[in-house]
């Protein structure tokens, strides 16, 4: 689907529109993470919009025709895809239509209207929302932006993967949400052409195990139904290239129950002031799991990848 000069063409690409986020060591914390190795978190919740979907959504745009935007852009999320998105048609000056599930967070929807976009609540789960999406860009012209299925989006959050490996000098694992597979896909690919030695461990929902249900199966399978309420994380299908991709570069995938992201969350402001939302926590959640994966690290590095408030409130 993607190579490593494709990840690196991205990182060029996009470097004037998107931040370097900050890296720091998970020390001095009241309740330590159950845990011999050291862990550096990733603050990629630091990036523009709040979460790595603007790497994304903006080599989408720049990687793609001019002209392909000229009716506006139309996408599906759960909530920082959607932010992404409204944040790159803002910039290039044209506008966004962004359909959500249901359990969307009403925090996300606000952000996404202060980037002008227009916000339409559709379905119970992203495959709903997502079918409505096609049918706008279908009868609009709208130029459709897949959230993870689509070789540019993967591409620019594969630069997330070059940053990490630029900031952190020696680690051995990562550990990575997984929503629709965009982002370990991209992340993965970087990592393992230039450190084919790392572990790439992700952490899905255990009400929206996608990805681990077919790599069980050994093929894409589509879940029955989604009992977890992490819209950003919830899909009920895969891309049958970025399974291909997760097969060959993931060695393990955890799951977690949504309180364990809320608890990681609420770890995550009290330890280090950090408002992560549940997916940006679910890397915390699989490290303070007990999940034998981890036994034997010497240093990991935990991506905290969204940013906001479900952890902060009383």
């Amino acid at each position: 689907m993607i190579s490593i000069s494709d990840i690196e063409a991205a990182r060029e690409r996009i470097a004037p529109y998107v931040r370097r986020t900050p890296v720091m060591d998970a020390t001095l914390a009241r309740e330590p993470l159950p845990l011999d190795a050291g862990v550096t978190l990733k603050l990629e919740l630091n990036q523009v919009t709040g979460s790595f979907k603007a790497r994304g959504a903006m080599n989408r745009l720049l990687g793609a025709p001019k002209d392909e935007i000229r009716n506006g852009i139309v996408t599906a999320s759960g909530g920082n895809h959607g932010l992404a998105v409204a944040r790159t048609a803002k910039v290039a000056g044209v506008p966004a239509v962004v359909y959500v599930p249901e359990a969307v967070s009403p925090a996300k929807v606000e952000k996404m209207r202060g980037w002008d976009a227009d916000v339409r609540i559709v379905g119970a789960d992203w495959s709903i929302s997502n079918e409505a999406a096609l049918d706008y860009a279908r009868s609009s012209g709208a130029a459709y932006f897949h959230p993870f299925a689509d070789p540019l989006v993967v591409a620019g959050q594969g630069t997330l993967g070059l940053e990490i490996l630029d900031q952190i000098a020696d680690f051995d694992t990562i550990v990575v949400a997984i929503g629709g597979g965009g982002l370990i896909s991209g992340l993965s690919t970087a990592i393992k052409a230039r450190r084919p030695d790392i572990r790439i461990v992700a952490v899905e929902p255990d009400g929206s195990p996608t990805m681990k249900a077919s790599l069980d199966a050994g093929h894409v399978v589509t879940l029955p139904e989604i009992t977890s309420r992490v819209a950003t994380m919830s899909c009920r299908r895969t891309d049958e290239r970025l399974f291909e991709i997760a097969r060959k570069n993931v060695s393990e995938v955890v799951l977690v129950p949504d309180d364990a992201m809320l608890a990681a969350s609420q770890w995550l402001w009290f330890e280090f002031g950090i408002a992560a939302d549940l997916s940006g926590a679910a890397s915390i959640a699989a490290l303070r799991s007990g999940h034998p994966v981890f036994e034997g690290c010497r240093k990991i590095c935990a991506l905290i990848c969204g940013a906001g408030a479900e952890g902060t409130g009383p």
